[in-house]
């Protein structure tokens, strides 16, 4: 082994260690930042590495090296300008198209090493199989995160699409995949082989994720971002790079484990997910606030600040309302006007509030809440009978009764037991239901107070009447 080599083996080795520390890390919001610093610091050194060794190799031609050059100042331009620049509201479907582009370029690195060795005979299986799990899996993480991401910012109607069919569509795609893995192994020097399993992954990617509704969005981001890492890992086999390897299985892994605990918090099996139909997306969001029942009752700016001026003790549980609204900011000067009158204030976060995994502790934290306030789904609903007012703010799904009964879309559903509290306020802009397309009883609740108001407006009116009480 050459002195380069080593090193390389050496620098991969510290990336993977930075790699494997930084995920352990972001298990907490309060070493989340350093980690993702931690991790971020270890891609460096593997792609400087891996440049060092290009450069030795001497092979690159001058255009090669300008395509290169391009693909780095794009990718890392466009990966710095839009992180910086999209609201927290948008981050969920940036993490999507971030899924797309990482599967789709685990692929491409794999069709492009099949193609350049086909010319020859009798490619090894340990060569052929993991390139063609890369280019489908790859492929359907590209296709599937593109109809996730469209779903998320509203460009493809957040309502499971199902059309007749297609089942029989679904089983002829699976059935094209496999024909294709048999005569990929089988005679691997005919590229349409490799050519039909992308098309047909592409195809898979779009006829799983478009029956998807939108209240299982976060689950299908994060099955999505496993799968991603699993085909970068393939992509390592294929081309034998340790780090791509390495960090692949750490992402899959993650992603993984991840993807089923969040199923496990809507209590629905990964499988109920793909198979889809759950949830009306943004369609269930719309509505009038002049459709109100007559067994709602409504109250004001004035009456919530008076309320929360004489608590002791208040949980505010925020849900993608707050989010879209972007009225974090107003939420956090809420909570300190209370807290420096010496009322005590939590949040409590459901697991699945938002459009991807932590999504409201992000949103929270982005405004400097302290990370003790924001309470979990177990320990917060321990605390919800000792809560003089709970204010729900644009949350509809998480915090249903209904989910404590049978023969509804989310039965069975772990939510946020707001109805335990002494008093209870929802901040909503209207009746229409949330995402699983079923009506909350929580909002006709003898202890509910309805205040109808964009999150944001509401808020800011809520703090000027809670200052007059306290003042």
């Amino acid at each position: 082994m050459s002195l380069l080599e080593t090193c390389a083996s050496l620098i991969y080795l510290i990336s993977a260690v930075c790699y494997v520390i930084g995920v352990h890390m972001m298990r907490s919001p309060k070493t989340a930042k350093n980690g993702n610093l931690l991790s971020g610091l270890g891609m460096i050194m593997a792609v400087v590495m891996i440049l060092i060794e290009i450069i030795a190799d001497g092979k690159i031609s001058f255009p090669g090296w300008i395509a290169l050059a391009a693909g780095l100042i794009l990718g890392i331009g466009y990966g710095v300008i839009k992180a910086r620049k999209v609201p927290m509201t948008d981050v969920p479907q940036l993490v999507s198209l971030f899924n797309a582009v990482g599967g789709g370029a685990a692929a491409t690195i794999g069709i492009f090493d099949y193609t350049r060795l086909a010319a020859g005979s009798g490619l090894a299986l340990a060569f052929s199989i993991p390139v063609f799990l890369d280019v489908v899996i790859g492929g359907t993480t590209f296709s599937g995160s593109l109809i996730a991401t469209g779903k998320l910012s509203g460009h493809v109607p957040g309502k499971p699409i199902i059309f007749p069919g297609s089942k029989l569509l679904n089983g002829l795609v699976v059935i094209a995949i496999i024909v294709a893995a048999v005569m990929m192994i089988g005679f691997p020097t005919n590229i349409w082989y490799i050519v039909l399993g992308l098309v047909a992954s592409l195809i898979f990617g779009l006829l799983m994720t478009l029956p998807i509704g939108g209240a299982d969005m976060p689950v299908v981001v994060s099955l999505l971002n496993a799968f991603t890492g699993l085909a970068v890992s393939f992509a390592g086999f294929v081309i034998n790079n340790q780090i791509l390897i390495i960090a692949g299985a750490l992402v899959g892994a993650a992603g993984t484990i991840l993807t089923l605990q969040m199923a496990e918090a809507m209590n629905r099996s990964v499988a109920n997910i793909i198979a889809g139909g759950f949830g009306g997306g943004d369609e269930a969001s719309s509505g009038a606030a002049t459709d109100v029942p007559a067994n709602i009752t409504e109250t004001s700016a004035d009456d919530v600040g008076l309320q929360l001026a004489y608590a002791h003790n208040v949980m505010i549980v925020p849900g993608y309302g707050l989010a879209a609204a972007q009225a974090q900011h107003e939420v956090a000067e809420l909570a300190k006007l209370l807290t420096d009158h010496d009322i005590n204030v939590d949040y409590a976060i459901h697991p699945v509030a938002g459009r991807m995994p932590g999504h409201m502790n992000v949103l929270l934290a982005d405004v400097n809440v302290p990370y003790d306030q924001m309470k979990q789904l177990d320990e917060a609903n321990s605390m919800f009978e000792n809560t003089d007012v709970s204010l729900v703010i644009g949350a509809n799904d998480v915090t249903n009764p209904l989910a404590r009964e049978s023969g509804n879309a989310i039965s069975g559903m772990p939510i946020l037991d707001v109805d335990k509290s002494k008093s209870i306020v929802v901040i909503k802009r209207s009746m229409s239901t949330g995402y699983a397309g079923v009506q909350n009883p929580l909002f006709s609740d003898d202890k509910t107070n309805m205040f109808f108001s964009d999150a944001k407006k509401g808020l800011q009116d809520i703090i000027a009447s809670t200052k007059t009480y306290l003042s």
